[in-house]
């Protein structure tokens, strides 16, 4: 069972491990060439003269190449075709071919090295790159909540499922309006480029009309149009299937005690109580993603509930619930969150995004986007 607060003591630790491990090893990697030269040196000499460095001497460049810079890499093959070339003089050998084919090696390796640390430095370039536009772009799609809006403590999270990745379909904003606090978690149908721009529409929509409407039923009508309009503008399946699934979710102004959810075919909210209760809060009565309405049309209609004095409302993906173990066990919130107990939203989430990757064991199939907001305990 999943643990919050005080009780995370142990996880903490274990990362704390991972991170030092981690530390340690990147330096321990960069003394390898050095080492696979000195080593080279200490076989070429303590064996018989049939035996010879030049793999020790061939494989240290190699190692360099993605470790090093262009002129570390330099000079570590020069290093081995020197050593390769002061052996085969130490040993003044009697077959010139062999000692001349050897140092041809070392020569012709070293020579690969260097060709290979330019294409990994001009990768890291380009992958650098492309993360700092992606960064932009989230912090312009997503940007960071505040961590309290309007007397409530608030936390996201985005966790892409490719490594590098900082954004994708799945979308999360919270906002203080007239009305209240509004918020909105959702996942647009598609991935790529496509998924990106279509939820820069939709969260774009949401907070123009969380300002505007009086209520979150017109809020819904509003991303419903919006959608079909940018639906109108796409060619091909985008613009006859694309939908997205989204909660819409509300804390009224003057009034903390009442939630408010509108869903459109979204994985159910959660609510965590102070004392490790949690209960889902499914819509009651279903209805069909954004973006649908010419499948079917219906009224919308919010759900209201109680929300106790340091509660906490759960908003996720379905890259959350979907998230699959070695078995094919889906990831099930209810049961790994129930009885736990969190400090606050950011603690919540952090444990969240935490135990999902125990248990798939590596990182998410699909995006995730989270978001918890808490009530603050009654004076």
């Amino acid at each position: 069972m999943v643990r919050g607060g005080g009780n995370r003591t142990g996880d903490e630790e274990r990362r704390a491990r991972r991170n030092q491990m981690s530390s340690w090893g990147r330096p321990l990697a960069r003394w390898l060439p050095a080492v696979l030269i000195g080593g080279g040196v200490l076989f070429d000499l303590v064996t018989p003269p049939q035996y010879t460095a030049a793999p020790f001497l061939s494989a240290a460049p190699l190692v360099a190449a993605p470790l090093y810079s262009l002129r570390a890499t330099a000079g570590t093959a020069l290093a081995a075709v020197v050593t390769e070339v002061l052996l085969a003089t130490y040993h003044g050998a009697e077959d010139y071919h062999q000692s001349a084919t050897e140092a041809i090696t070392v020569v012709v390796v070293a020579l690969m090295a260097l060709g290979i640390n330019r294409v990994v430095r001009r990768s890291d370039a380009r992958l650098a790159s492309v993360r700092d536009v992606s960064e932009a772009a989230q912090r312009a799609v997503l940007p960071a909540p505040p961590d309290t809006l309007a007397g409530l403590a608030v936390a996201a999270r985005y966790v892409g499922a490719r490594a590098g990745a900082r954004i994708g379909g799945d979308l999360h904003a919270i906002q203080d309006t007239p009305h209240g606090v509004r918020m909105i978690v959702g996942d647009v149908r598609g991935k790529g480029l496509e998924a990106v721009e279509a939820a820069v529409v939709v969260v774009g929509a949401f907070r123009e009309a969380a300002e505007q409407e009086a209520t979150l039923e017109a809020v819904a009508s509003r991303l419903e149009r919006a959608i079909e309009r940018e639906g109108g503008r796409r060619a091909g399946l985008d613009q006859d299937e694309g939908f997205t699934t989204a909660v819409l979710a509300e804390v009224p102004a003057g009034n903390q005690s009442v939630l408010r959810i509108l869903n459109r075919g979204h994985p159910s909210p959660l609510l965590l109580t102070p004392d490790g209760g949690l209960r889902e809060l499914p819509p009651s009565t279903a209805a069909l993603p954004l973006g649908l309405g010419d499948v079917a049309g219906w009224p919308d209609r919010a759900d209201e509930t109680f929300f106790p004095a340091g509660a906490l409302l759960l908003l996720f993906t379905d890259g959350v619930t979907e998230a699959r173990d070695r078995a094919g066990r889906f990831y099930d919130p209810c049961a790994r969150l129930r009885g736990s107990q969190f400090s606050g939203p950011g603690d919540l989430l952090d444990v969240v995004v935490e135990d999902v990757a125990r248990h798939t064991g590596g990182g998410p199939a699909d995006d995730m986007a989270l978001l918890a907001v808490q009530r603050p305990l009654e004076a």
